[in-house]
């Protein structure tokens, strides 16, 4: 029998404790940095911004100086409501004569958006507080003064606003020579709302107030 070499031995030993040694478990999923723990919570979803108050509005082009589409000033309510084409609502004047609106439905909160003024039972006027309407010219909610001014340059008549002191209005005749007019309302540099229509209906300060 052949005698093994000393320095042999220490090797020997050492890879016979390293084969009987029992494998390390691997890391639990919560601690391995490429997978998220299990009990943790989830993202947070990402929440939509609110949207602004929205409705019908009319095909651009329908509101002019003279009207809206085949509904002119002076015509009655029933002429109005089928130019609209849709629900205007069941309102009514209170009194022959009076003054009421029609509003398109269903109306959202915070905003008007379009109504159409219906006194002596003759239509007057239209009222906008949103910027998705476009007045005859360009015009719309949330242009500042100056922009109005460059957009009906030399045609526009300026007045003071009957409750704000840094407020105006700014009142635009039909260039063709026909009786609508057109008025911007501004507060704080910027149009707040805008309608169009006959005198003198067109300039109630405060619709059918």
């Amino acid at each position: 029998m052949r005698t093994m070499l000393p320095w042999l031995l220490p090797i020997l030993v050492l890879a016979a404790c390293k084969a009987e040694r029992p494998a390390e478990p691997a890391a639990p999923a919560a601690e391995r940095p490429d997978q998220p723990a299990a009990d943790m919570p989830p993202a947070a979803a990402t929440v939509a911004a609110p949207s602004l108050p929205t409705g019908p509005i009319p095909a651009a082009g329908a509101i002019t100086f003279a009207g809206f589409g085949p509904a002119s000033f002076g015509a009655n309510d029933e002429a109005v409501r089928m130019a609209w084409g849709k629900d205007l609502g069941d309102v009514y004047a209170g009194e022959a004569g009076g003054c009421y609106y029609l509003f398109p439905q269903p109306q959202p909160e915070g905003s008007y958006r379009l109504g159409f003024m219906i006194e002596g039972n003759k239509f007057a006027r239209i009222d906008v507080d949103t910027a998705e309407i476009v007045a005859p010219g360009g015009g719309k909610v949330g242009m500042s003064a100056e922009e109005i001014g460059k957009l009906y340059a030399g045609r526009i008549e300026e007045q003071p606003h009957k409750y704000d002191p840094d407020g105006k209005y700014l009142r635009i005749k039909d260039s063709a020579g026909g009786a609508g007019v057109l008025l911007f309302e501004v507060n704080a540099g910027k149009v707040s709302e805008w309608r169009i229509g006959v005198p003198p209906q067109v300039d109630y300060v405060e619709g059918c107030s």
